[in-house]
């Protein structure tokens, strides 16, 4: 079984030397998950145990554990390289549909020059060349030949909206595009993706950081504003901290007046003392963005759309069936492809359009998410006094032991004669 990710990331933040309470605090991962990961890992990477006084296990790891893996898994290997590889794939993809658009418009462009050319050529015949010329040139847009046009292919033409421009106060800049035009008409089709794509990772990581900042003990106010499932019907009886008690096998105690107060005995241990985490008062979701592109790429983007199907209705005017009769052969290619241009001129804003309208929908329910858990924080932040007998209560459980190297009766990494001399 190839070892979790998340795990191996959080060992190296923690230094290399680890409990199950340290790697469930950091990853957000259940207890009985985190710890039988920690196991195979420690198996897979010549990791060893420590045993403390206390019985408590510490797990150590060498500082090149990555490296041993990669010599014993395959499948790790692979995976490094797939991960290399798609990021290279799903580039291609992106700039894949400002390439398509651009040849759409040249496609266009193409057939209608085309048939004026074609339909000039058979009017010459009746000698009416000069009127089919004047005729035919009055579709051809002549902005489109302006030198401007071909500056998004130059290296440099996205220097131009990556200068830095700053707000009054000179801290945050106004707007700042790391695309560059290719990748812009993707990010204006479809997005950025999810703006919270560890989401429920960081929802476990803040609710154990706050856990452990109280010592292992706390109360379920102090959690509620990092919580989603909290309704008229649970709150109450505080039900909604059953998956907390679960994914890190914490334990409720009732007080004498009938409080309750949950802690955490496995994430009241720790291997190295450090500095306490910022954390936020609360959970709070990013907003869905119609794209990150700047407001002079959206611009461009739109207006290469729109150029786009005026010419594909342009063309299609000119594909009169007496005009196709005239073409002949020319109107064997011409006229298949205008209907592919055509959907693919309306799709491309479309699609824009309705993914806009959907968002606003969608951030009007991560707005009202937000502004619950602001209301839970604020109502934690005003009601202290109230609280104060609960988390009174709640402190005569909580603990913190730190296990040193001096606390370590037993290691693996040791042979039993070196145990025992150190233990005595």
């Amino acid at each position: 079984m190839n070892p979790n990710p998340a795990i191996m990331k959080s060992v190296e933040k923690l230094d290399y030397r680890v409990t199950v309470g340290d790697v469930a605090s950091q990853t957000g991962l259940e207890i009985a998950f985190a710890q039988q990961e920690l196991l195979n890992l420690a198996s897979s990477a010549n990791g060893h145990l420590q045993v403390a006084e206390t019985g408590d296990i510490l797990y150590l790891f060498p500082q090149n554990f990555r490296t041993v893996l990669l010599g014993k898994y395959w499948r790790l290997r692979f995976k490094n390289w797939l991960q290399g590889a798609w990021k290279t794939i799903f580039y291609l993809i992106r700039i894949s549909f400002g390439i398509i658009l651009i040849l759409s418009i040249v496609l266009i462009l193409l057939a209608i020059l085309a048939i004026i050319v074609a339909s000039s050529s058979s009017r010459s015949d009746n000698n009416n060349n000069r009127s089919s010329r004047g005729g035919g040139m009055m579709f051809l847009p002549n902005f489109w030949f302006s030198p401007n046009m071909f500056t998004i292919f130059s290296p440099r033409y996205n220097q131009r909206y990556r200068q830095t421009s700053y707000s009054p106060n000179n801290q945050l800049p106004k707007e700042k595009s790391e695309l560059n035009f290719l990748e812009s008409i993707y990010s204006f089709l479809f997005g950025d993706g999810n703006p919270n794509p560890n989401l429920e990772e960081r929802r476990w990581q803040e609710i154990a950081t706050v856990i452990q900042q109280n010592k292992g003990a706390i109360i379920a106010e102090q959690l509620a504003p990092y919580l989603d499932n909290i309704n008229i019907y649970n709150e109450r009886d505080e039900d909604y901290m059953l998956p907390v008690l679960t994914r890190f096998n914490g334990y409720p105690e009732v007080s004498e007046v009938g409080d309750i107060i949950y802690y955490f005995p496995e994430l009241q241990i720790k291997a190295n003392e450090a500095q306490n985490k910022k954390i936020e008062p609360y959970l709070q979701e990013n907003l869905w963005q119609f794209s990150i592109a700047n407001s002079q790429q959206k611009i461009m983007a739109f207006g290469l759309g729109g150029v786009n199907l005026i010419l594909a209705l342009v063309l299609g005017s000119m594909l009169t069936p007496e005009l196709i009769m005239e073409l002949g052969s020319l109107a064997v290619w011409v006229n298949p492809i205008y209907n592919i241009l055509l959907i693919y001129g309306v799709s491309y804003l479309v699609v824009p359009l309705v993914r806009y309208f959907w968002l606003q929908t969608r951030n009007k329910k991560v707005v009202a998410r937000n502004d619950n858990r602001e209301q839970r924080a604020n109502f934690l932040k005003e009601n202290k006094e109230t609280l104060q007998p609960k988390i009174d209560y709640a402190r005569q459980f909580a603990t913190q032991k730190i296990l040193t190297r001096e606390d370590v009766i037993y290691s693996t990494d040791k042979d039993m004669l070196d145990n025992i001399f150190e233990g005595s």
